[in-house]
């Protein structure tokens, strides 16, 4: 077998186990749960503080007196540059 041969067998395999797993999804009865939201969740005091930020960006340099906005923009600096928590504690290996 050539090469071209072979790589069309493979791709031809390929389109095939996609099409079968695609017709099997389709099909398949169970519990389907209606998808909610697309994007992550967010917490209800991060969309307070987005909501800030755009209030306090179309307020432009009035923006930079108004307090409420020194408040939120010192909060967003603070939730930037705060270190995340290791995911997972694991021994040293040496």
């Amino acid at each position: 077998m050539d090469a071209k041969m072979l790589a069309r067998l493979g791709a031809f395999v390929f389109v095939a186990v996609a099409a079968a797993a695609a017709a099997f999804e389709l099909t398949r009865k169970g519990d389907r749960s209606p998808i909610l939201s697309v994007g992550p969740s967010v917490a209800p005091s991060t969309e307070a503080l987005r909501y800030q930020l755009s209030r306090c960006q179309q307020l432009g340099e009035a923006g930079t007196r108004d307090p409420a906005c020194l408040r939120a923009w010192a909060e967003s600096r603070r939730r930037f540059l705060t270190p995340a928590p290791p995911a997972i504690d694991r021994p040293q290996v040496r």
